[in-house]
């Protein structure tokens, strides 16, 4: 297996819905390394963070079985509109993307921890004020853009969706962070290793104090460092 970080912007593999899009990881980690590697999950394009991928067909196919034995748990970061409950479990099943009319929806559970508030006495769109928070999210089910459909759901959108959020918030936090980004990022994969049957944990650091996060994730310790952040959980932004 090989772990690296995917940045944002970055396809996992080619498609032909952007197919003008270069940078793909698994033609550029191939190149990098002098070998065929084969993907074993995916993440978004927008998504940054922990990707696993396989060397050989072996690790590859013990590796999914993994995936689709829902043994593998994954943990995102978010930034999103407004205050979400402390935790929450939301249970609401997902008709798949771009699935033709009538069909069933698919069981989707995803677990939601608040970890810190952020408020600004500036209005933005009909709200006073400007409100978001990172939420930690695990999702017990592996349904395309979950987490951010069930975040939808919770009326608490991701700053950055440009499918499922708000286009005028996502255009003030663009141009106050210097650019526009999905504020999605998968922090850490934690399973057991398919050879050697121990436990393994990859991350990708993305708070400030955390060793290489702001070289990995120099956007997630800028954010974080330049707003008067309050943290719920004692280790959110430790």
């Amino acid at each position: 297996m090989i772990a690296l970080h995917k940045p944002p912007g970055w396809l996992v593999h080619r498609t032909g819905l952007d197919a003008g899009e270069h940078r793909v990881v698994l033609q550029a980690l191939r190149d990098q390394i002098g070998q065929p590697v084969w993907p074993v999950h995916r993440l978004d394009k927008g998504t940054s963070g922990v990707l696993l991928m396989a060397l050989d067909p072996e690790a590859a196919s013990l590796l999914g079985q993994a995936w689709m034995s829902a043994e593998v748990c994954k943990r995102y970061v978010a930034m999103v509109r407004g205050w979400p409950p402390h935790a929450v479990e939301v249970d609401h099943a997902l008709v798949p993307d771009e699935a033709p009319e009538g069909t069933a929806p698919q069981p989707a559970q995803t677990r939601f921890r608040r970890l810190a508030t952020l408020s600004l006495p500036v209005p933005v769109d009909r709200y006073p004020s400007t409100r978001v928070a990172l939420v930690e999210a695990e999702p017990l089910t592996g349904r395309r853009h979950q987490i951010r459909r069930h975040l939808k759901h919770l009326s608490h959108p991701i700053i950055g969706d440009a499918t499922h959020g708000k286009g005028a918030h996502n255009r003030w936090w663009a141009e106050r962070l210097g650019g526009p980004r999905l504020w999605l990022h998968a922090a850490a994969l934690s399973l057991v290793h398919p050879m050697t049957g121990e436990p393994l944990t990859v991350r990708s650091p993305w708070h400030p104090d955390e060793p290489e996060s702001a070289i990995l994730n120099p956007d997630w310790t800028h954010l974080l460092r330049s707003e008067p952040w309050v943290a719920e959980v004692a280790s959110a932004l430790a």
